[in-house]
């Protein structure tokens, strides 16, 4: 009798799970590349631009710093020789040395200016680089979200993103399930029409859907054979 009720239970427990089971949802997925979703998306196209437009002229500004250092430069190296001169009587020397090493502090603070301002600036332009594109994300996220709903998918893969050993993280699928052309299509769908005689989009540099690299530093300038100016209190 034990036997028998023992049988019973676990064929009544089988039946639930298997009615469980059944009850499940069915996997319905959809595949998009938000990379390239992202590169293709025209706000994603005009941010990069504007950020390019912003770096070059950041460069051009530290590249005018660096031409007024060597400016000093050059001013610094006519007034050591100056210094040098046997034909100054001593008041005339000490005046030229401190000209001279005045000119190298000169020189020193302009250095500091020109390398602060290269590391000031690449931050904040990255920083803004990186707040918009999280917003271009969002924005991207939210348009596959919806496409995803409206097939009625219930799982949603980005294929653009790669595992913890480096490959992709799907190796292949069929074109049926991927949506990106149609995430495309819907970010783009309110794209304003170009100005007469601007170039096209694709005539600029892509966006990439990973951190800008930082604006290469402008090149400074040095004082051959001088480290620092002379400390006028250890002067004999």
């Amino acid at each position: 009798m034990n036997k028998i009720i023992r049988s019973f239970l676990l064929l009544a427990a089988c039946a639930t799970g298997a009615t469980a089971l059944l009850a499940q949802p069915a996997i319905k997925l959809v595949i998009v590349d938000v990379a390239k979703a992202y590169d293709g998306y025209y706000k994603a196209e005009d941010v990069n631009a504007k950020f390019t437009d912003a770096r070059q002229k950041a460069q051009e500004q530290a590249e005018e710093l660096r031409k007024q250092g060597q400016t000093m430069v050059d001013e610094y190296k006519e007034l050591a020789e100056q210094a040098k001169s046997t034909l100054l009587n001593p008041d005339a020397k000490a005046k030229a040395e401190q000209a001279r090493d005045k000119k190298m502090e000169d020189i020193q603070r302009k250095q500091a200016e020109l390398q602060n301002f290269a590391q000031n600036t690449d931050r904040q332009l990255q920083q803004q680089m990186l707040t918009r594109r999280e917003m271009l994300l969002d924005e991207i996220t939210k348009v596959v979200k919806d496409l995803a709903k409206r097939k009625g998918a219930n799982l949603v893969i980005d294929k653009s993103g790669l595992s913890a050993y480096r490959i992709p993280i799907v190796l292949d699928n069929d074109d049926a399930f991927d949506i990106t052309a149609e995430v495309l299509t819907e970010l783009n769908k309110d794209r304003p029409a170009p100005a007469p005689g601007a170039a096209p989009a694709s005539a600029a540099a892509k966006p990439a859907a990973t951190t800008p690299a930082p604006a290469s530093p402008a090149p400074g300038f040095t004082v051959p054979n001088v480290s620092k100016p002379a400390d006028p209190a250890k002067k004999p």
